[in-house]
């Protein structure tokens, strides 16, 4: 009896070491894919052109998956050595912390949530099972940690001053380094408590979504269940991040929500992941009065590279949406959101991204007109969104 006994907790052990071991990068290659479609061929032109880039990206999931950021995966879209390859100069990685069960674009509750089970599978912290802020906060210390460990090659940006002290880098260190800087996926990872803004704050969050795929306490979202505007405390938020240099990310929230937003924006506002409806009619997909509106207060709208977003994973398709937005408000409020791993099925790792030089090129976009799309615009609006809001003369 006690062999048997010593055999059945050997084969849990085994059972859960293996689970522990292999169920993360299981589901991470189950949902972060590349759709191995051809891709165009890339153009001496527009090879010479993307190595003289300055990029940046509004968008992506990879802190959430349990893995290296330093190594190269065989997995999912993103790493520090994919990003060198794609000649990214600025990543925005943002913090996940909650997904409801049966998640879709139309309705959903917050009465669930995928994620406590991945968090628990990739062995994560205790107080990070629990607390969606610690989730957040686990994810700033992920990067921080992975910085500190690059020898230089990623440096996490939370202010003027190191986005500058970056570009210099970026100029005089072969190879240049990375920048990162930190994103929340919405805010209901506050765990109900708007003062822990504060604490996001000092873990060097500088963007954020109001919602994500369901209703929260600050306002609706595109795909919650009743999809309103702004509450008296989601304007309270509002106001707290214009005024510590946080950027509004208006991502996943209801047109109410945008309404209101871009109605009282006082900075200029992002979209960081998404498309037009112009051009693929999904609900998420910004309107044409959107557009208008966010670019009156002189953001940029990030578009993003999956089917949802651009109605194909195509570079065309993607290019297709910017010349949208570059044509109804103008060139200086396009950017890249790609949303890689972000639970999404995508034409081309960010190693590949030159595949948006030729995109844009083969769309009759200019030389400056890509510089300005490919980065120089998002630099705009992270420059000014990172500086505090002074307060009005009493």
């Amino acid at each position: 009896m006690r062999r048997w006994l010593i055999g059945i907790v050997a084969l849990l052990v085994v059972g859960a070491a293996a689970f522990f071991l292999l169920a993360p990068g299981m589901i991470e290659r189950g949902l972060n894919k590349v759709d191995g479609k051809p891709l165009p061929t890339v153009s001496a032109r527009a090879a010479a052109l993307h190595k003289q880039l300055t990029i940046v990206d509004l968008h992506s999931d990879s802190l959430l998956w349990g893995r290296n950021f330093l190594n190269r995966a065989t997995r999912g879209h993103m790493d520090l050595p994919r990003l060198e390859e794609g000649n990214v100069a600025l990543q925005i990685l943002s913090s996940t912390t909650k997904s409801p069960k049966g998640q879709n674009y139309d309705a959903n509750g917050d009465d669930s949530d995928n994620i406590t089970p991945l968090v628990i599978a990739q062995l994560q912290p205790v107080r990070t099972w629990n607390s969606l802020l610690e989730r957040s906060l686990w994810h700033a210390a992920k990067l921080h940690r992975a910085a500190a460990a690059s020898d230089g090659k990623l440096m996490a940006v939370a202010s003027p001053t190191e986005l500058d002290a970056l570009l210099t880098a970026r100029r005089t260190k072969n190879p240049p380094p990375v920048g990162a800087m930190l994103s929340v996926e919405g805010l209901h990872d506050l765990d109900g408590n708007i003062d822990n803004l504060d604490k996001l704050y000092g873990a060097g969050v500088r963007m954020a979504g109001i919602t994500h795929f369901f209703d929260n306490i600050f306002a609706g979202s595109m795909h919650g269940l009743k999809k309103g505007g702004l509450t008296p405390l989601g304007r309270d938020l509002i106001g707290r991040m214009e005024a510590k240099g946080m950027i509004v990310d208006i991502a996943h929230c209801s047109h109410a929500c945008v309404a209101d937003i871009l109605k009282m924006a006082r900075r200029p506002v992002v979209s960081s992941h998404g498309g037009v409806q112009a051009t693929c009619k999904v609900n998420r997909n910004l309107t044409d009065d959107e557009i208008r509106g966010l670019a009156a207060t002189g953001g940029v709208i990030g578009i993003g590279y999956w089917d949802a977003a651009v109605c194909d994973t195509s570079p065309a398709s993607v290019a297709r949406a910017m010349k949208h937005v570059r044509d109804l408000v103008g060139i200086q409020y396009v950017a890249l959101g790609s949303d890689y791993d972000g639970a999404t099925t995508v034409r081309f790792d960010t190693s590949k991204l030159v595949q948006m030089t030729q995109a844009l090129l083969d769309a009759g976009f200019s030389d400056d007109e890509i510089r300005a799309a490919m980065g120089g615009n998002a630099l705009r609006v992270i420059r000014a969104g990172l500086v505090p809001l002074t307060p009005p003369a009493r």
